[in-house]
């Protein structure tokens, strides 16, 4: 298959056009040599037929879909402009991506907006990574040349060109920083910041608005960045090009002039500036030319106080700054001198003497106001000998007072320029700079409609540099050739040396311009003439051309474009002319600054701007011109550029108007040609611009190659099939580690690729067809069956249907009958049981008539029969109880007869007798009650009776009133009494039924009132009982709201001042670095080393320990001590400043090098103002938050009163005052027992003073430590201690023996030796930290016995609320050295963090992100990404280190080794849990931060790798029980972001899903995510824009409170809070003391 056959019919071509440069279009159907038109189908829809005369007027074949938005636009298959163009507009409009590469050029193109992709964390996320796995970025470039740098030790430079406008000011500017964050991080030192401030000053001195750029560069700059051996910055110089001084007398219209000037005009009313006597820009000849005074969305009085900063930072004192004020503003008042002609043919010009303009210039620059007007408006001439004075007209004169304005201006810039440099040279006791990098801003190629000098000099520089960056790229390129061994031809490129021979060879352009310089009437236009004769008419070149009409110009063939140029003022700006009486005048000022300024230079050539030449031969012309000036110092740039390894930046301009976002294509494509991106793709289209690896290229095309994966099996895979695929062998080579391709191959291999996928897609097709036929078949045939059975079941009811309707119209006519002759049957019926009912009735009645006759008989009879039966019944009765009586009484006279013989005797009588004494006496106690009873019973008889006669008595008297009243008849009155009475008793006894009844129904309206009262009441009490819950529920919701309001401030308190406490340790830091240089240079001189011991006593006293701060709510431990009063500082902080003197002898500095110590006394002046500082800060925070609480629990205790009821309110106000009477009377009962104890010990100091120092109450089991052996127990326990002896310890063992040595020394009355020794054991401390910085197990170590020695001084501490019986408190307060000890340990816990991070630096991205946890998950066939090499890059190292690929297991390893060195000194869970939960932010940051600027990273495999890795990773946190501490929530936004690679990405379902699941992410995370994701197999699709819209339309009402940032900030410290938790009480025969500590010299007391 060859190039040709490309031409397919569906294949996407570029054709040109006239707006958009190139549309594209699809091919209708197949193209053949013998059509001479191609049949096209353009972009929006119309058809179009192209004109091909032969194959070689093909148009461009436009790349595969999947390479659409790369970020390297040589991984291109076709390499050409509408392909590099195309992409462009992708990446900027599309995917917002203002970066890209093009071999190793950076393309950015200026978005004319703000975008968050500059911070801090871009900067650590770019830091250590490779340019090859990180998205195209200005910061990937200075990454590159950084880590380039510091490994191969050889110097390097990035030259950053572009048209005015393109954002070059910027690209430079943000390059510095990057080199400033990166090379100034680790040692703080202050020349990164000087190296910063350098830009606000260059901008305003050297800047100006254009009609293209707001902010637009009028010179060329060119920054050395000097690099110690350790990568930090120690210095750095600036060198400038072509100052653009025409703009000081005159600006186009729409343009301003420097932006200094419009500052100082803007600060006039500022009270130091009033000496300057300026006025409003509008007011001066030289800022009001091009009608443009204010830049919109600037403020010119606010950059002049940031020009002022930068002035002071590098070192420019005020009165130099107002000096360089009085000049500037001395040359606005010269353009205002108003030059009047005089004469009669105005030959003559003069000033007049009342000039203000030349007054208030003379003033300011201290010269003489008469002797300036007299040779502005004279020259001085030199003839035969003599010297004449002559007038000069008034437009001689006025360019004399322009020329001058320049001259002062240039001299002043070049002025600055040196004292920037001595401000950014290095500091460090001259430790030269072992590399550098050079940041080269420089103009690009211009062409206006009207060009001249400026223009001419700019384009030759761009001539320069074109050619260097041409060579460097075909270097670049055949030493890729070399190094893969590639057997290859020498590639031609398009070189541009005719050009510059043209300009600069000899009889060239300058050459010739010189040459009319030296003349004494040479001018433009014979310069011209003479351009003419040289490259026309004896010789042609073709790089020389005229215009048709000659007029004054000439036409230069550029590599870009072809410029014309105007020869007007080309030798008046090459000479640079100026008096030199003028000079002279200005030489002799009162002022120092400005005789310095316009004094003799040695080096002519130092500056870009010329010097007058001294003595009179020439007054009117300069030594060197400007351009042999420019020429040379352009050939030292070339020079130091080629002796650096280059990196170039080429900043593209999108539009003329300034608008965000917006792409001109026509402007695009015409900066590409001039800035040699396209040139670039020349040279690599000329080789192999495809190249892959043999790994990368088999598992693209396997299917085209076969064979098995491996790396020898895919080399051998490839060079057997490739000759098969592709029939030209001149369009591949087969290297040591890749295959390289011509342009259009792999877009061959490609189609080859896709015929092959499209023919197995057709065999599967068809099986896959075919079975789906049989599925059909079958389910048509299951479906005809069921049909039938449908059908026949439906007949079947059709037909039972009928039979049951039948059958019902049987039953229906067989009941209608049955009905009828039923109905007739009953009425028959009926009829006959009536006439049978009266028949039987009437016998019936006869019957019963003849049965009544004869039961009338029946009943006769037996009542006569009856009567007759008793009759007889009676008599016999009678006669039976006759006889009867006459039995019996004949018995009884028997029985009466014995009866009578037995009374007869005396036995039977006293028998008798005795019975009746007891009956009787029985009898008589009975008659006894009796009587008693009836004696009561009368007397209630009597009470009744009287009370009846009462009663009687009232009625009686009722009744006469009546009978008074009425008189009646006696006789009737006693009747009627009887009647009344009962009438009366009647009424009473109804009346008190009807009260009774009234009562009683009262009684049931009251208990049902009170029923409902109860209802009622227990609703009200359910309703309050609701109510004060809700009220409490809302004030415990308000109450908890506040809480954490209060909570995440306070944290956020905490983290700032422990952010102070670091930087504080980082400035502690530095000063021992410098101390350690000082006392260097003493050994040097002769100085001797003192033993550790002494070192350590005598190292100054740490200001966090004698520090008077509160920790107040800020501090890491819970304030258990309240705020000791006032304590007396003796460190830094105190505001009485120690003298220089007495510091360095204090420090034992020899006095040779207290004179030159001056970065001690910097170090000394920064630490003392930070810690001014943090103190006044934390005053005032703490004041803040005491004055907040106390406003909080006003307002909580308002709510809380206002939802109580009154009587509750009351109660509760009643119980607070009882209370507090309470615990007022129990705080008088103490101070009185205090005041006892106190007065006590007083008395027995008094009377007893040898015991007076020893304390009350007896401590047994401490050690004690004499004085002098103080400083061996610090050695041997603190500072000597090894990691080997250390670790082994029981956990806090040093803590506790020093708690018990300064117990000891407490007890002993020695206050001020405790305190001391507690003292020295924190320093020493300290420097054991110092002394371990990298080691993790010691540092954890030192923070327990830090955390333990802390938590025992407070436990017994005598503010502390304690048991005495327990715990015996110390007898001084130990409170400095709690917060001394406070800050210690948070000291100890950011190193520790701080060690973990950096092994942990390197092993994130590649552990999380890069490492295939489940194997061949990723090794799909992917899209073409064929390796390239970046410029710097060693691709040996990155083979090697390939090998050693960091995996998950190094990463929890890392962790593992934290965890166990922390849980081996038995340091507290929520300790170990925020430490884990920090160290998860900076993991999970990292790595979401890498994978937002990875667009290889942005896929579902990957994103399935990574979610692994994840799980992983909180498993283990899990395991070790970890999650509490947030470690697990802070990888929540890596876990949404994987999330969010893996869900589906096609409709609207998709998007409102992926908004409600990833709520941790921000609005341009999900979209920045979504813009780069990449299928990374034929399976996957790209994300369409129509999704990407619809996402970020669901995302507008999404409230993201503060101003939301791309990504996490990697630096972010959350506050670490101490638990206290109070020891057991110590003693000394708990410690098991090893002898390898060598402190047997203490003593158990």
């Amino acid at each position: 298959m060859t190039s040709l056959d490309l031409y397919s019919k569906g294949a996407s071509v570029w054709i040109p056009d006239a707006d958009a440069v190139w549309v594209s279009g699809l091919l209708l159907r197949d193209y053949s040599p013998v059509e001479k038109h191609l049949l096209l189908e353009l972009s929006d829809g119309r058809e179009a037929r192209y004109p091909v005369g032969s194959p070689a007027d093909l148009p461009p074949l436009g790349n595969p879909d999947i390479l659409e938005g790369e970020n390297d636009l040589t991984a291109l298959s076709f390499l050409h402009e509408p392909a590099v163009l195309h992409n462009l507009r992708v990446r900027f409009l599309d995917y917002s991506s203002i970066y890209t590469y093009c071999g190793i050029v950076l393309v950015a193109i200026n978005p004319y907006d703000q975008l968050p992709i500059y911070g801090e964390e871009v900067i650590d996320a770019y830091s250590g990574q490779d340019a090859a796995d990180m998205e195209p970025h200005i910061f990937s470039v200075a990454e590159e040349a950084y880590r380039t740098m510091t490994r191969e030790e050889n110097n390097q430079s990035i030259i950053i060109s572009g048209e005015s406008g393109s954002g070059k000011t910027v690209s430079a500017k943000f390059t510095m920083r990057y080199f400033a964050v990166v090379g100034g991080a680790s040692q703080q030192t202050s020349v990164e910041e000087r190296v910063l401030a350098s830009n606000p000053i260059m901008e305003s001195i050297g800047n100006a608005k254009t009609t293209r750029n707001d902010n637009s560069s009028r010179f060329g700059k060119y920054i050395e960045i000097g690099f110690g051996r350790r990568g930090d910055i120690i210095g750095a110089s600036m060198r400038t090009y072509l100052l653009e001084k025409s703009r000081v007398v005159f600006q186009a219209p729409a343009e301003r002039n420097y932006h200094i000037f419009y500052q100082l005009c803007a600060s006039r009313d500022l009270p130091e500036m009033r000496a300057l006597e300026l006025d409003a820009p509008e007011r001066f000849r030289y800022t009001s030319r091009g009608g443009e005074m204010q830049i919109p969305g600037t403020d010119d009085l606010l950059d002049l106080e940031r020009t002022c900063t930068a002035f002071t930072v590098l070192g420019v004192q005020p009165d130099q700054q107002m000096e360089l004020f009085r000049i500037l503003s001395a040359v606005l008042h010269l353009g205002n001198v108003d030059i009047q002609a005089s004469g009669r043919t105005s030959e003559r010009s003069y000033i007049d003497a009342g000039d203000r303009p030349l007054a208030l210039f003379s003033k300011l620059l201290g010269v003489e106001g008469p002797q300036v007007a007299h040779w502005l408006c004279h020259r001085r001439l030199a003839v035969g000998g003599e010297t004449l004075v002559k007038p000069v007209s008034g437009p001689q004169a006025r360019e004399a007072r322009d020329a001058l304005a320049k001259h002062v201006y240039g001299r002043l810039f070049g002025w600055t320029v040196r004292r920037l440099n001595a401000g950014l040279r290095a500091r460090r006791g001259g430790e030269p700079a072992a590399s550098f990098i050079g940041v080269l801003d420089i103009y690009g190629f211009e062409t206006f409609d009207r060009n001249s000098f400026e223009q001419f000099c700019i384009n030759y520089a761009n001539e320069k540099l074109q050619q260097q960056f041409n060579r460097h790229v075909f270097h670049l390129e055949q030493e890729e050739y070399v190094r893969e061994e590639l057997s290859w031809s020498r590639i031609e490129f398009s070189d541009n040396q005719q050009c510059i021979d043209l300009l600069e060879g000899q009889l060239g352009v300058f050459d010739l311009l010189d040459e009319e310089c030296r003349m004494p009437k040479g001018s433009d236009e014979s310069w011209v003439l003479k351009l003419c004769d040289q490259h026309l008419s004896s010789k042609r070149h073709p790089h020389f051309q005229k215009p048709r009409v000659l007029n004054g110009a000439f036409v230069i063939v550029h590599f870009a474009d072809t410029v014309r140029y105007e020869c007007d003022g080309f030798l008046a700006k090459n000479r640079d002319t100026v008096f030199e009486e003028l000079v002279n005048i200005l030489r002799a000022s009162q002022s120092e600054l400005v005789a310095e300024l316009f004094q003799p230079q040695g080096d002519a050539s130092s500056v870009a701007d010329g010097s007058v030449r001294p003595g009179k031969r020439a007054p009117r012309e300069h030594k060197l011109t400007v351009g042999f000036q420019f020429r040379r110092s352009l050939q030292m740039l070339t020079d130091a550029l080629n002796a650096t390894n280059p990196h170039y930046v080429r900043c593209i301009k999108p539009n003329d108007l300034k608008a965000a976002f917006t792409f001109d294509p026509r402007r695009t494509v015409q900066q590409l040609r001039a800035c040699g991106v396209l040139e670039t793709i020349r040279i690599s289209a000329a080789g192999f611009p495809s190249r892959w690896t043999y790994e990368e290229f088999f598992s693209r095309y396997r299917l085209l190659l076969g064979g098995l994966p491996g790396r020898e099996h895919a080399r051998a895979s490839c060079r057997r099939a490739l000759p098969r695929l592709i029939g030209d062998p001149d369009q591949y080579c087969f290297g040591k580690t890749k295959v390289f391709f011509r342009a259009g191959q792999v877009a061959l291999l490609e189609r080859l690729r896709g015929e092959r996928l499209r023919a197995a897609a057709v065999v599967i097709q068809s099986r896959v067809r075919g079975w789906l036929a049989r599925v059909a078949h079958s389910r048509i045939r299951r479906a005809t069956v069921a049909i039938q059975r449908y059908c026949r079941g439906a007949a079947a009811r059709r037909l039972a249907s009928t039979l049951r309707y039948t059958k019902a119209a049987l039953v229906i006519q067989k009941t209608l009958r049955m009905v009828v002759v039923r109905q007739m049957f009953l009425m028959i019926r009926q009829a006959a049981v009536t006439i049978q009912a009266f028949t039987r009735g009437a016998l019936a009645r006869f019957r019963y008539r003849r049965l009544v006759a004869e039961r009338a008989a029946v009943s006769l009879q037996a009542a006569v029969r009856a009567w007759l039966a008793r009759r007889a019944y009676r008599r016999v009765r009678a006669a039976a109880v006759f006889a009867q009586c006459c039995a019996r009484r004949g018995a009884a006279r028997r029985a009466l007869r014995k009866l009578k013989t037995e009374a007869r005797s005396v036995e039977r009588f006293r028998e008798l007798n005795r019975g009746m004494e007891v009956k009787l006496m029985q009898l008589q106690l009975r008659a006894d009650q009796e009587a008693r009873e009836v004696a009561a019973l009368k007397e209630t008889l009597r009470a009744e009776r009287r009370a009846a006669g009462a009663e009687l008595a009232a009625l009686r008297e009722k009744l006469g009133c009546q009978e008074q009243e009425k008189p009646r008849p006696r006789a009737v009155v006693s009747e009627k009494e009887e009647e009344a009475e009962a009438e009366e008793r009647r009424r009473a006894e109804e009346k008190a039924a009807q009260e009774i009844l009234q009562l009683t129904q009262e009684l049931q309206v009251l208990r049902g009132e009170r029923e409902s009262l109860h209802s009622e009441r227990e609703d009200l009490s359910t309703r309050l009982f609701e109510q004060e819950r809700a009220q409490e529920e809302c004030v415990r919701q308000a109450v908890t709201q506040e809480s954490v309001a209060l909570r995440t401030e306070l944290d956020e308190e905490r983290r700032k001042y422990q952010g102070l406490l670091r930087e504080f340790t980082r400035l502690e830091q530095r000063y021992d670095n410098l101390r350690e240089m000082s006392l260097l240079t003493e050994r040097t001189a002769g100085h001797r080393r003192t033993d550790s011991t002494c070192s350590l006593s005598l190292e100054p006293p740490s200001p966090t320990l004698l520090s008077p701060l509160s920790p107040g709510p800020l501090a890491p431990f819970p304030p258990a001590l309240p705020d000791p009063e006032e304590v007396r500082r003796v460190s830094v902080t105190s505001p009485t400043e120690t003298p220089m003197d007495q510091l360095m002898e204090a420090m034992d500095v020899a006095r040779d090098a207290r004179m030159s110590a001056e970065d001690l006394a910097h170090a000394y002046d920064a630490v003392r103002v930070a810690n001014r500082f943090l103190e006044s800060q934390l005053r005032e925070q703490c004041g803040q938050r005491e004055e907040e609480l106390e406003a909080l629990r006003v307002q909580l205790g308002q709510a809380a009163a206002a939802s109580r009821p009154a009587a509750q309110q009351q109660e509760a106000q009643a119980l607070l005052e009882a209370r507090e009477h309470e615990c007022v009377r129990l705080r008088r009962e103490l101070k009185e027992l205090r005041s006892t104890v106190s007065l006590r010990r007083v008395v027995a100091q008094v009377v007893n003073p040898e015991t007076s120092s020893c304390p009350t109450p007896s401590v047994s089991g401490l050690l004690e430590c004499r004085k002098r052996d103080e400083a061996k127990l610090l050695k041997n326990l603190v500072t000597d201690l090894r990691a080997d002896g250390a670790l082994p310890l029981p956990p806090g063992l040093p803590a506790s023996v020093l708690f018990l040595c300064v117990r000891q020394a407490d007890r002993s009355g020695d206050q001020a030796r405790a305190r001391a020794l507690c003292g020295a054991a924190v320093t020493a401390v300290k420097a054991a930290l110092k002394k371990h910085t990298s080691d993790v197990d010691m540092t954890a170590f030192w923070l327990k016995n830090a955390c333990l020695l802390h938590d025992l001084l407070t436990q017994h501490s005598p503010k502390q609320p304690i048991d005495p019986h327990e715990v015996v408190p110390l007898a001084s307060d130990p409170g400095d050295v709690v917060r001394a000890l406070s800050d210690l340990c948070i000291q100890a816990y950011q190193q520790l963090l701080s060690i973990t991070e950096k092994r942990l630096q390197n092993v994130i991205v590649p552990a999380l992100l890069e490492s295939e946890t489940i194997a061949g998950l990723s090794g799909s066939a992917g899209k073409p990404a064929p390796s390239r090499k970046r410029a710097g890059s060693d691709p040996r190292a990155a083979a090697a280190g390939g090998d050693d690929a960091q995996t998950m297991s190094a990463l929890l390893r890392e962790l593992g080794a934290l965890h166990a060195a922390l849980s081996r000194q038995d340091l507290p869970p929520t300790l170990m849990e925020q430490a884990f939960g920090q160290l998860s932010y900076l993991i999970s940051a990292s790595a979401f931060n890498s994978l937002l600027l990875r667009k290889d990273m942005c896929c579902w495999s990957r994103g399935m790798q990574i979610r692994y890795n994840v799980s992983l990773l909180e498993e283990w946190l899990r395991r070790r029980g970890l999650r509490a501490g947030g470690a697990v929530g802070a990888l929540e936004h890596l876990i949404q972001a994987v999330q969010l690679l893996q869900a589906g990405k096609k409709t609207d379902g998709d998007a409102q899903a992926l908004v409600q699941t990833c709520t941790a992410l921000s609005s341009q995370q999900i979209v920045k995510i979504l813009t780069l994701y990449t299928p990374q197999s034929d399976l996957e699709e790209r994300v369409s824009l129509n999704f990407i819209r619809t996402v970020q339309g669901l995302l507008k009402g999404r409230s993201e409170g503060a101003t939301p940032q791309l990504l996490m900030d990697v630096r972010r410290v959350f506050p670490v809070t101490f638990p206290y938790s109070p020891p057991l009480v110590l003693h000394a025969e708990q410690l098991v003391i090893p002898d390898s500590l060598r402190i047997s010299f203490l003593r158990r007391a």
